[in-house]
């Protein structure tokens, strides 16, 4: 089956002055063949040849092939430069002769001439290819990632008391949950993260920490660090307000609580009404000299 909006590898069926027509492997029927023009068919092209083409409408509204790959195809998302206004949308450069429409109705924002925005690929109900700013639409759920995978993506939303909206690969659909934000993102900006959960529909939650245990490890460290710089003790408790912990330590309240927990469970501080300090090896809270043994010993590691 010939796909609008894709690349696919199609077979040369018949040879005409203007170029070559191209069929599917499933598809006989002379009138459903789509025509590669001749100033892309590659020199000496033989009938039963396979070509890697994309298929769109040209301004004549006819299918058409093309063995130009566009700047996004279905699936995908791109930032599109705006090169032409209208009062029904704007037209954006994606790479082929025919600019890629962008709806008004499919617009988020002010949108400018020559203005770069993300954007995704959909067939409208004329069956023409067109550009939306809405990615939830276009951006798929069958992703094949696993949990703890580590994957990268783009941010394209913000949603206040949910998190930031991610094309992971530019195809998949996923969630950093406002909870694991400890820095400010931006719509725009390339992310690392580790899928921490893939719900029954396929959409990815995100995080921008290691996995649990590694990123307690992780904390614990930090916390240590810091300790050691303020002469082995912090007035962070269990008490202390979220602010107050990421001001310090720059995490959450949750993962504070959690890495402080690994390091009392290993007997390496102690928490107190008045805050957490460090212990030396005889069980006793850790004086300034122990501090600096401590940190010694990390610089050996």
């Amino acid at each position: 089956m010939i796909k609008l909006g894709e690349m696919q590898v199609l077979e040369v069926a018949k040879k005409v002055d203007i170029g070559v027509y191209l069929k599917s492997d499933d598809n006989e029927k002379p009138e459903d063949r789509v025509l590669l023009p001749i100033k892309q068919v590659p020199a000496d092209t033989k009938i039963g040849d396979k070509i890697n083409v994309f298929i769109y409408r040209d301004s004549n509204d006819r299918i058409i092939a093309t063995v130009k790959r566009p700047k996004i195809v279905i699936g995908e998302i791109a930032y599109l430069k705006v090169v032409e206004m209208s009062r029904i949308g704007a037209f954006m450069n994606w790479g082929l002769e025919k600019d890629l429409f962008l709806p008004f109705k499919e617009q988020v924002g002010d949108i400018k001439l020559n203005g770069e925005y993300m954007v995704g690929l959909y067939i409208d109900k004329s069956d023409r290819l067109c550009a939306t700013m809405n990615l939830f639409k276009v951006l798929i759920t069958d992703s094949p990632y696993k949990v703890n995978d580590i994957v990268k993506g783009t941010v394209f939303s913000l949603k206040r008391g949910l998190g930031a909206m991610v094309a992971v690969d530019g195809k998949y659909l996923g969630l950093i949950h406002e909870g694991e934000i400890l820095k400010p993102i931006r719509p725009g900006q390339s992310v690392e993260v580790r899928v921490s959960n893939i719900k029954e529909d396929g959409k990815l939650d995100l995080s921008l920490k290691d996995a649990p245990k590694l990123q307690i490890d992780k904390d614990g460290e930090k916390i240590l660090k810091v300790l050691i710089r303020n002469k082995g003790a912090l007035p962070l408790n269990d008490d202390s307000r979220p602010e107050e912990i990421n001001k310090v330590l720059g995490l959450s309240k949750s993962s504070f609580k959690k890495a402080a927990g690994r390091l009392m469970k290993k007997n390496v501080i102690i928490m107190t009404k008045s805050g957490i300090k460090m212990i030396a090896n005889d069980g006793k809270e850790q004086k300034t000299t122990i501090g600096k043994k401590v940190s010694n010993r990390n610089n050996r590691k």
